[in-house]
């Protein structure tokens, strides 16, 4: 497959809006490898090669282990993950399902017991910034080089 449309090109203004929530998403108080490892496995549950290969390489230069990045899909039966991450990851896989998993209650108290409305609200932020991203990839066939 090759990309389809330069989308950058035919539709800037869109673009443009998309970049601008991308520059909020990383002003919010989530710390900078946490906000990889929610691209990470959205991306995953999306499988968006292009975004895949980008993510991982963008949070090994931040100095996220291999071991954490190889083990994300994962994360449920690791210890190396704090309950603060693993409550992100799993609003993550609820976001990224919403049709068939919904937000629970239940992981809504669990997740503001770690995390505040704000901060609630930015990694809802995040997570749907990085699912708009793997569907705009993947509907334009990007591809990993």
């Amino acid at each position: 497959m090759e990309q389809r449309i330069d989308y950058y090109e035919v539709a800037p203004e869109a673009l443009k809006l998309m970049l601008e929530m991308e520059k909020y998403t990383k002003t919010t108080g989530i710390d900078r490898k946490l906000r990889e490892l929610i691209k990470i496995r959205a991306t995953q549950i999306n499988g968006c090669a292009y975004c895949l290969k980008m993510h991982t390489e963008d949070a090994s230069k931040m100095g996220e282990t291999e071991q954490r990045l190889d083990s994300i899909s994962a994360w449920k039966d690791c210890t190396f993950y704090t309950n603060a991450e693993k409550l992100a990851l799993e609003l993550t896989e609820h976001v990224t399902l919403i049709p068939n998993k919904r937000v629970p209650d239940e992981l809504y108290n669990r997740l503001r017991k770690h995390y505040s409305e704000k901060e609630y609200v930015d990694l809802v932020l995040i997570i749907n910034q990085i699912n708009s991203w793997n569907r705009i990839s993947i509907a334009m066939g990007n591809i990993a080089t």
